[in-house]
């Protein structure tokens, strides 16, 4: 089978595509055939060495998969061969911890692409318990673009920000995959959302997905834009993708008792703020990493309902991993790019 591989950490030609042992499943795992991988700006970092100091070389990325059951392990008789599924992205590696919450927690917990072997591959082996039915209706395509964004994006909206109806937030990045995805779950919720973009072609796809305010930070400062929009109170929830220099001023963004989620580091791991913009106004600051497989059942069940849409941008060869590469780490995707283990 073809697989698109790294043999160390490096840029974006440190990728070589080369056939390699297809595994066979393992009683209780399946083997899944992989249709379309998701490609993640996590990925990137991780490619780069910017996640974790070592990796076990060869190693492959990714975290996102749809495709369909190839072949069963022994003792599985819950999937047929043919069905169309996701890969759950993240789970542990011992059953017996599945009902630890939330599941990053569990001390045998992996994710693909990082502590695990990823799915930039053709065939993956993944146990059971690790994959969902997709019955969304969706092309491959489009499906393969959900499980890491929607499933975080429940878990950092609903879970962990605690977004209800009637709340206004503000969801930086609102034109990347997990920002635009992140938008729709709080909507779907019932909330307004503001967002901020830095391009107007952006801004008109942060509107499409259901922003109520678009803020170009290119001309605007968010802070007094969401002062305004909230008559200086202040925004209920702020979910942050960027971190580095934002984040402060995604504090100063919350009302008072106001939730701060820390969702990524886009603009940097380095954070520096005056303790005082939480303490006096009693801020909470929470951080939010990957999913339990509840959220993305919930984020599932939205799509299918028509509440939340897929952001597929372009689809491309699996051959050209280094060229996506490139393109997400330079902000040139609007939504998500894809892919395709089987296309030439």
């Amino acid at each position: 089978m073809k697989a698109n591989v790294i043999k160390s950490f490096g840029g974006f030609d440190t990728f070589e595509y080369q056939e390699i042992e297809k595994p066979s499943p393992r009683p209780d795992h399946v083997l899944v055939k992989v249709l379309a991988t998701g490609v993640n700006l996590l990925d990137h970092y991780i490619r780069e060495g910017s996640i974790v100091p070592e990796l076990p070389f060869p190693h492959i990325l990714g975290a996102d998969a749809a495709g369909e059951v190839a072949e069963l392990g022994d003792g599985v008789n819950s999937f047929k061969v043919g069905e169309r599924v996701m890969v759950v992205p993240g789970f542990p590696g011992n059953k017996e911890e599945l009902d630890i919450r939330p599941t990053v927690t569990a001390p045998s917990f992996g994710l693909p692409g990082l502590h695990i072997s990823g799915t930039y591959t053709q065939y993956m082996e993944v146990p059971v318990y690790a994959i969902i039915r997709d019955e969304t209706g969706l092309t491959v395509e489009e499906s393969a673009t959900l499980p890491v964004a929607l499933g975080t994006a429940v878990h950092a909206v609903k879970g962990i920000g605690e977004v209800k109806a009637g709340h206004k937030v503000l969801i930086h990045s609102g034109a990347s995959g997990s920002g635009a995805i992140q938008i729709q779950v709080a909507k779907a919720l019932g909330a307004q959302v503001a967002t901020t973009v830095r391009s107007d072609k952006k801004a008109e796809f942060a509107k499409s997905v259901g922003a109520d305010l678009v803020i170009n930070t290119h001309h605007d400062d968010f802070v007094n834009k969401v002062q305004e929009w909230t008559d200086g109170t202040g925004v209920d929830v702020v979910i942050d993708n960027l971190a580095g220099n934002v984040l402060p001023k995604s504090i100063e963004a919350a009302k008072a008792t106001g939730i701060i989620v820390a969702f990524g580091f886009a603009a940097g791991p380095e954070v520096t703020f005056d303790i005082r913009s939480i303490f006096f106004s009693q801020k909470n600051l929470r951080g939010s990493m990957a999913s339990d497989i509840e959220d993305l059942t919930w984020g599932l069940e939205q799509v299918k309902a028509g509440k939340i849409k897929p952001v597929l941008d372009k689809a491309f060869p699996l051959s050209q991993a280094g060229k996506v590469h490139e393109l997400v780490s330079n902000s040139k995707v609007v939504g998500k790019h894809v892919l395709l283990p089987w296309a030439e």
